[in-house]
């Protein structure tokens, strides 16, 4: 949300023509172009029949209080460790000190098994009613169980996992309740030890008292993060005695000049350099985005600007919301891609694999699709299993009158799926992609799982004040596909931060475990690698957290099936389970 809320500002079209792509930079794969005669049902909403039934309820009253529309995040973690994923949804709820009402509040879905959930909510003890903004699943204390972090307008709070089904507030006992507005949190294990740290990303100092409305008398707007005053994001490192500790300023990240004192909304930790330690990129709604390099010796070195990652190719400051890290060109190295505020364009930056990134938003023939929406949650992520990862967009404006003042827009918008062609254009597969594509929603948090256990990924999308969806992946698994459940042993048990190798014939694929992503929300902790037709793997590649590499055979991988597999805690051929 960055020039979101107030339409006084500068408005305009930044490059609706699609320059020409830079040679070099596209897969030498060709091309798998579908034909319109083509168009089916790709994702199947199947939120009823599933069983969820969570409407989110953003508690406005006409105040126009800025988070009423900012929505909240959703994520799938396996917390009960029965093999199936599970579903966690963040409620917003009356406001705060406006209302005693007590009826709403997060919710726990576990997973059946066959295809259905269940609402568990009271028995785990995670029903937060606070004003839920995002969440983000780890295990902090390497105990075998995933834990859940929640952020909020006001306290955020920690629920620690107790292995029977039952959760925990350990918010105090942690020291992680800042009273701030926080908005995305992710986990890694940025200093190596070998537990695993959180990164909380703050977005402005609004409070219930200093709301500021914008617009004439009559026609009130929310206002934009220019209203308020940015809040520095926090670092908290695992002191590894359930006790987390604000290290911001020591470890770098003091944010004590005016670009970095940000209104984040998105974070993703992500190995950008490839040096084998996690670093972190935020999306800021209206400043410069944050990307901080990791030393490797427990700090950080601002390198935003130099990176090219901070604006768009104009040197704009885009309303970045959602973001994702993933290898769309195939050539080694973790790209990003942010959604933004409509009348600008969504940015896909290309890792040159120089330590710098370039802006190839319309060069990859994303720009002129996304002018007209305002996106939030997103991924890359291989819906077709054909071996190139694709990007879902959930749109939704933040200003629910924008229609009376821009005619071209609209509150409720649909979502968007966007297919990888393979040469280094993406094609808007939207409008032919099923029923689903064709209703407006006001889209906000996106999570990605293969919830049903198939080999393709589902996604579950959080509507500002509308109904939660769960979307049914019906194509993936006509092509050949592996996953990987990675189990850490001697580091973090949930091995967030292994980067992984697939080699097939001539494909070879890379991807990360990682924490929290998106928008507000977390996404099945597996790894998922489309092959296409190719009906086996070469060879598998892991480092994990700690550095150590383990490689596997192909014969050991089972295609179109789930691999555990467990860090080796000395010899490598200890280190293979099997599920088929």
């Amino acid at each position: 949300m960055k020039r979101i809320l107030v339409f006084s500002g500068c408005l305009f079209l930044a490059g609706c023509a699609e320059p020409a792509k830079e040679p070099g930079t596209a897969s030498t794969l060709p091309p798998q172009v579908q034909p319109e005669s083509q168009a089916e049902e790709v994702f199947v909403d199947v939120t009823e029949e599933a069983g969820i039934e969570f409407v989110h309820f953003h508690g406005g009253t006409g105040e126009r209080y800025m988070m009423e529309t900012v929505g909240s995040g959703a994520g799938f973690f396996d917390y009960d460790n029965d093999g199936d994923i599970d579903i966690y949804l963040v409620q917003s709820g009356p406001l705060p000190g406006l209302s005693d009402d007590q009826t709403f509040g997060n919710q726990l879905y576990r997973n059946n098994g066959d295809g259905t959930f269940t609402d568990v909510t009271m028995e785990a003890g995670v029903g937060d009613r606070s004003y839920g903004m995002g969440c983000a699943f780890g295990d902090y204390d390497n105990d075998g169980w995933v834990d859940i972090f929640v952020t909020n307008f006001g306290p955020n709070r920690l629920y620690h996992n107790e292995g029977n089904g039952r959760f925990t507030d350990r918010t105090a006992a942690a020291n992680l309740g800042d009273p701030g507005w926080g908005t995305s949190a992710a986990f890694a294990d940025y200093d190596g030890d070998g537990d695993l740290d959180l990164y909380l990303v703050n977005y402005g100092e609004m409070t219930m008292e200093n709301n500021v409305r914008c617009g004439p008398a009559d026609f009130s707007q929310y206002c934009g993060p220019q209203a308020y005053e940015g809040t520095p994001d926090i670092l908290y490192r695992n002191e590894g005695n359930g006790i987390f500790r604000d290290v911001t300023a020591e470890a770098g990240m003091t944010q004590q000049t005016a670009y970095l004192i940000g209104t984040g909304l998105g974070v993703v930790w992500t190995d950008y350099d490839d040096d084998g330690d996690p670093d972190l990129y935020v999306a800021n709604d209206q400043a410069a985005n944050f990307l901080y390099r990791n030393r490797g010796d427990g700090t950080f070195e601002d390198v935003s600007i130099l990176s090219g990652a901070a604006y768009n190719e104009e040197g704009v400051a885009e309303a970045g919301m959602g973001l994702d890290a993933g290898d769309f060109d195939n050539d080694g190295d973790f790209d990003l891609f942010l959604t933004h505020l409509s009348f600008e364009t969504n940015t896909l930056y290309r890792n040159t694999g120089q330590g710098t990134f370039e802006d190839q938003t319309y060069g990859a023939k994303l720009g002129t699709p996304s002018v007209l929406y305002l996106g939030f949650g997103t991924n890359f992520f291989d819906y077709d299993n054909d071996g190139h990862l694709d990007i879902f967009i959930a749109n939704g404006h933040v200003m629910d009158n924008v229609h009376l003042t821009k005619p071209v827009l609209s509150y409720e918008e649909k979502d968007q799926l966007f297919r990888n062609l393979g040469n280094g254009d993406f094609e808007d597969r939207s409008a032919l992609s099923g029923a689903y594509f064709r209703t407006a929603r006001v889209g906000r948090g996106a999570a990605f799982g293969d919830y049903d256990g198939d080999g393709d990924v589902d996604i579950l999308v959080t509507n500002s004040n509308q109904p939660a969806v769960l979307l049914r992946n019906e194509v993936g698994t006509r092509n050949h596909w592996v996953a990987l459940d990675l189990r850490g042993v001697k580091g973090n048990r949930d091995a967030i931060g292994a980067r992984v190798k697939v080699k097939a014939g001539d494909l070879i694929l890379i991807e990360e475990v990682r924490s929290a992503t998106s928008y507000l929300s977390q996404n099945d902790l597996r790894l998922f690698f489309g092959l296409g037709d190719r009906d086996r793997v070469d060879e598998v590649e892991i480092r994990w957290p700690n550095g150590f590499v383990q490689i596997l055979p192909g014969e050991k991988i089972t295609v179109d099936g789930f691999n555990r597999i467990l860090e080796p805690r000395e010899s490598p051929s200890l280190a293979l389970w099997r599920k088929n």
